[in-house]
């Protein structure tokens, strides 16, 4: 056995065998075999040496595969590969990888604890062919940092023991989880268990008690390359960990000379607000109150029942529901834990009344606030949330945050400016509407006179909507009402298909035996009246076999009602997505579905008399006839252009999130290569069987995009296909489909195909183009990124898409 002298293995004769061990210089670490009380089991890891009484081990290299017996040694291999031999069988039990090879490898153990691979010849300290920094166990040192490489796509997280006795990895890990804005999370399995709040400049915002102090700093580092959480020692003679305990528990410890023991300095979740979600949307956790959850201000309980039975998962809705198209504003709440931020975007270089406008004008924005409060309280950068606001808890200090209300709930000083904006507007649009009042009441008059010849529509309902009036001359065929009444009959509960935006759609049967599906446009719909209009507009006169058909429509008083072919497979949702149904789906309907959607899109894009872009491809708009044929849906948000229009801006974003490009999503910019991208995150869909919007892994955070564009990379494609065609006979045409997929969600829309070449490369044996980084993240700064702990960076949508609903 050789007794190592040094903290340093080479290639030669330098090993450690079982009973020998290594040390670092300043004698602060120690790295050898160990066994766990109360257990047979070796293994190999690092303890502290000086100072600490206590072993106490903070890395385990053979967490999985322990030896039984004392038969083991550790030595490094060229090209640089640290392994943990069983010398009684030479089997590896465990070993390192090496990200270059060099002629004069080392492994070395550091005052820091971290364990290196690196080159002896190497000038620069700092560089490593291996660190065990990268590879954790339950145990966060000074120096270490967890987060996600964006370049190696790679995330460092620490995660718990199995046991005291069995040190496997355990159901729970913890990170700093990039998605959105960054925040330290706690996970059992893919279960969010527990988060600090998302970073605010000084700590995290659910976090009071970690605060400034005389023991260690903290921080997040945000860059375009990476972001993680990190802490460092303020004194070399304390000596202080991070761990994650079996049950979930994060716990900073001190150790104490004087008791010659390990105290715990603070603990995290501390109480029952800190458990994730535990009040459900809009609701808010006070430890101090009984029972703990209660709604916030101009809020009140979605189930009341169930509230009262202390089921407050349902969480809590708005008194007054929202009305974006006649304007809401903005109720400020202070002394909270912001909000999830994996739904959010950011910006650091706006001020809060930029952040307020920004958020007004989107109405799927949910709240707003300042990103660093780090500058003596004076707020700075902009932080949007999209979708319902969870995990809210009252704390003393907390934070302030701005929540979209109705304008009848504002505060009256609120709404005396509102209603002075509102005073201003009107003003000006009096004038206006005085030059222009003659020729709005010849063109009424004769609207007038129209409708009293063709009986379709009351005059009460042209005055409220001369848009969709205009368009009473569609050669389509007008229903009456009675007749949909009774199709339906009377719209009944048993008949009814489904339900958006729009309204309900019921199943119908016309006197000579067709089927059809009537869509109603909602009462209370703050999107029906343009989707209505877009409806019509888009789809009346285009006709392709991957288009779903209108029929007719029906506007009678308050009515407005549109007839299509009644599908008899409904969407393609409900089949690729439920693992009963999806069977029915083999590789050659499934590629039949990918290329008619495309042939359906080519069509719109540039075959059609006008350009039209669709704006909410997605799963649920894709109709399937009896024989799986695709048809595509709902043009509500469609747009349509002439001549050589491609695109557009818009200052209002509309669609679902999960298939919106990011050129979209965050700038309002949209042509048909938005289209393209959605298409794309279908076809991965369709091939994996998995949606994109709540994908998980257990092995990485990514959205399906993101685990796609890894696979592809890894050439380990075959990977995300659905199990039911892993033995088809059509791998090679679904692999092609992969790497068209991957082309179509490209981030940049000028690296996008159009349509025509999709149609063309699913179609062909051709070489493809090499497809470049996918636009898997909903947001990104478009100023110069620099690293610091508030900047902001792109962030994923993947794991985080929801529907933005406009006014339309």
């Amino acid at each position: 056995m050789y007794e190592a002298a040094t903290d340093t293995i080479d290639t030669s004769h330098t090993f450690i065998d079982d009973g020998s061990t290594i040390v670092s210089a300043g004698e602060s670490f120690e790295l050898g075999f160990f066994t766990p009380a109360n257990s047979t089991n070796r293994y190999v890891g690092i303890w502290y040496k000086r100072v600490v009484t206590v072993r106490t081990v903070v890395w385990v290299a053979n967490t999985e595969t322990p030896l039984t017996d004392t038969s083991g040694s550790m030595r490094l291999i060229e090209p640089g590969i640290l392994v943990l031999l069983n010398n009684n069988t030479n089997a590896t039990v465990w070993s390192t990888n090496a990200s270059r090879t060099v002629q004069n490898p080392i492994a070395q153990l550091l005052d820091s604890g971290n364990l290196v691979v690196k080159d002896a010849d190497e000038d620069n300290p700092d560089i490593f062919l291996w660190q065990s920094f990268d590879h954790p166990t339950d145990t966060l040192l000074p120096g270490m940092k967890i987060g996600r490489n964006f370049v190696t796509n790679v995330e460092v997280h620490i995660s718990s023991r199995k046991s005291n006795t069995d040190l496997a990895t355990g159901e729970y890990t913890f990170t700093c989880d990039p998605t959105g804005y960054p925040q330290d999370i706690v996970r059992k399995g893919e279960t969010v268990i527990y988060r600090t709040g998302p970073w605010n400049g000084i700590g995290f915002s659910g976090n009071p008690n970690l605060r400034k102090n005389s023991i260690y700093t903290y921080g997040v580092v945000i860059n375009e390359h990476e972001v993680y959480y990190h802490y460092e020692l303020l004194n070399n003679s304390v000596i202080s960990r991070f761990t994650l305990n079996k049950n979930g528990v994060c716990e900073r410890l001190i150790w104490v000379d004087g008791t010659q023991d390990w105290h715990v300095y603070l603990t995290a979740p501390t109480d029952n607000c800190d458990l994730y979600k535990n009040c459900g949307p809009y609701g808010s956790c006070n430890i101090e109150n009984s029972p703990v959850c209660g709604c916030l201000k101009k809020f009140k309980p979605k189930d009341p029942q169930g509230w009262e039975r202390g089921d407050w998962s349902n969480g809590c809705v708005r008194s007054t529901s929202l009305n974006c198209v006649k304007g809401d504003g903005f109720v400020k709440y202070s002394g909270v834990k912001l909000p999830d931020t994996r739904l959010s975007w950011y910006n650091e270089s706006m001020n809060l009344d930029e952040c307020k406008l920004m958020c007004s004008k989107n109405c799927s924005c949910m709240a707003y606030t300042s990103l660093d409060i780090s500058k003596g309280g004076i707020g700075n950068g902009c932080l949007l949330w999209y979708g319902d606001l969870v995990d809210i808890k009252e704390l003393s200090p907390g934070q302030d945050i701005h929540i979209r209300m109705a304008s009848s709930e504002l505060d009256s000083a609120e709404s005396k400016r509102a209603i002075l904006a509102v005073i201003l507007a009107l003003a000006i649009g009096i004038v206006l509407l005085s030059l222009s009042l003659v020729l709005y009441c010849l063109k009424w008059r004769k609207l007038d006179l129209q409708l009293q010849e063709t009986g379709r529509a009351s005059l009460d309902y042209v005055y409220d909507h001369p848009d969709i009036s205009r368009n009473l001359d569609l050669e389509i065929p007008q229903y009456d009402l009675a007749t949909l009444i009774e199709v339906t009959e009377n719209f009944s509960i048993g008949n009814k298909l489904g339900e958006g935006g729009f309204g309900p759609v019921y199943k119908g049967l016309l006197e000579d035996g067709q089927e059809v599906a009537v869509k109603r446009l909602s009462r209370t719909s703050l999107q029906g009246v343009h989707e209505f209009k877009n409806e019509v507009n888009c789809i009346a006169k285009l006709q392709h076999r991957n288009l779903v058909k209108l029929l007719g429509c029906c506007i009678e008083g308050e009515e407005k009602l549109l007839v299509y072919e009644y599908m008899t497979n409904k969407s393609l949702d409900l089949i690729l997505f439920d693992p009963r149904k999806t069977m029915l789906l083999d590789w050659p309907r499934r590629f039949n579905i990918i290329n008619g959607i495309a042939r359906g899109l080519m069509y719109l894009h540039q075959d059609s008399r006008l350009r039209v872009i669709h704006r909410d491809l997605k799963a649920s708009n894709i109709l399937l006839d009896s024989d799986m044929n695709p048809k595509i849906s709902d043009f509500g948000l469609a747009r349509t252009f002439g001549g050589n229009e491609t695109g557009a801006n818009t200052s209002r974003v509309v669609g679902t999130y999960g298939y919106m490009s990011p050129e979209y999503a965050i700038d309002g910019v949209f042509s048909v290569k938005s289209d393209v991208f959605s298409f794309g995150v279908l076809v991965l869909e369709i091939v994996s069987g998995k949606r994109n919007r709540g994908f998980s892994h257990r092995d990485h955070r990514l959205n399906l995009l993101g685990h796609a564009w890894m696979l592809h990379r890894e050439e380990r494609s075959l990977e995300l296909v659905d199990s039911y065609l892993i033995n088809s006979g059509y791998l090679r045409e679904v692999l092609r489909s992969i790497e068209v997929g991957l082309l179509c969600v490209q981030e940049r829309p000028e690296d996008r195909p159009n349509m025509s070449t999709v149609v063309f490369m699913l179609s062909n044996e051709c070489v493809l183009p090499e497809a470049k980084h996918p636009g898997f993240f909903t947001g990104r700064d478009t100023s110069k990124i620099e690293t610091s702990t508030s900047s902001n960076t792109a962030t994923s949508s993947n794991e985080m898409s929801f529907t933005m609903l406009d006014g339309r």
